[in-house]
């Protein structure tokens, strides 16, 4: 049977409370007292705790920041983009959901899943084609994120964006200094924010299917933002105004 990794303390937590199906957990040897919760987890749900050195362990992750827990679990269950919707139609809240078209680096995935889920978006759509997918970094990064958010991965991101179009959502794609500022949007309606790759960003035909473009105003020599730093900044624009009604 195929199966993932996933390594770090946070991580393994949160798959450990989650439905994935859990294969074996491998801790380092030794006392360490921070791996005790994930044995007692672990123990709970009946998946076998195996000891071993720091070197196995980083041969089993593919990285030496495991932390000292490796797990080994089912593939990671993609969402469809109906289940997205679900989601959204079941919270009785506005929608609000993050496109990423075409983000290559896993570091920037994990860490927009992160915020996604900090953001409590009802969904992540991403592309099943030249992106990366929910790898073990990405897991990783997220900490946690990807058992609370849900990922879904689609064939065409512009017939994702045309899908929640039909349902009421209105789209903002993410365009540096050529879209409007986006501290004059108003974001409490449903809204799904699009943001691009780290090198191209949202690619051109993508764009056609935005409803408006904008941009983060910045001040400074550098002209750009990172792409999940950008995501972060305009997911809590739309949090603030959100919360002005609470």
């Amino acid at each position: 049977m195929s199966d993932d990794i996933i390594y770090g303390v946070n991580s393994i937590t949160e798959a450990l409370r989650g439905n994935r199906k859990v294969f074996e957990l491998f801790l380092a040897e030794g006392a360490d007292r921070r791996l005790e919760p994930l044995a007692q987890l672990a123990g709970e749900k009946g998946v076998p705790v195996r000891r071993r050195d720091r070197g196995s362990l980083m041969r089993l992750s593919g990285s030496e920041h495991h932390q000292g827990a490796v797990l080994r679990v089912e593939p990671y269950p993609y969402a469809e983009l109906s289940d997205v919707m679900d989601v959204w139609k079941g919270s009785g809240e506005a929608g609000l959901i993050l496109v990423l078209d075409g983000i290559q680096d896993p570091h920037n995935l994990g860490a927009l899943i992160r915020s996604a889920a900090c953001a409590g978006v009802h969904g992540v759509i991403i592309p099943q084609d030249r992106a990366v997918g929910v790898t073990p970094t990405v897991e990783k990064v997220a900490a946690g994120g990807v058992g609370a958010v849900a990922v879904a991965r689609v064939a065409n991101i512009s017939q994702a964006l045309e899908s929640l179009k039909k349902e009421g959502f209105w789209v903002y794609g993410a365009a540096g200094g050529v879209g409007e500022s986006l501290y004059k949007q108003d974001f409490r309606g449903h809204t799904a924010l699009v943001i691009g790759g780290e090198g191209e960003g949202v690619r051109p035909l993508v764009r056609k299917h935005c409803d408006l473009l904008l941009s983060i105003p910045l001040k400074g020599a550098i002209s750009s933002l990172n792409a999940s730093v950008a995501g972060g900044v305009i997911l809590f624009e739309a949090v603030r105004q959100r919360n002005l009604n609470s």
